[in-house]
């Protein structure tokens, strides 16, 4: 497993977090809803994208 995914998934949640933090400080707590929604999102495709490779290669390695 590649440390660059941990750090950019870890960048975006920091990222994520103070947008958030921001938009609700600022009473804009849909936006910030918004946000951290799709931050979980575009995690959810990275992290969706790895399983899916993951597979890929248990059926390669079992010849199925």
């Amino acid at each position: 497993m590649e440390i660059d995914l941990i750090f950019k998934i870890a960048g975006l949640g920091v990222v994520i977090a103070v947008l958030n933090m921001i938009l609700d400080k600022s009473g804009k707590e849909e936006y910030a809803f918004f946000t951290t929604l799709l931050g979980v999102v575009i995690v959810l495709g990275i992290v969706i994208n790895l399983i899916s490779k993951l597979f890929d290669n248990v059926k390669v390695l079992f010849r199925l």
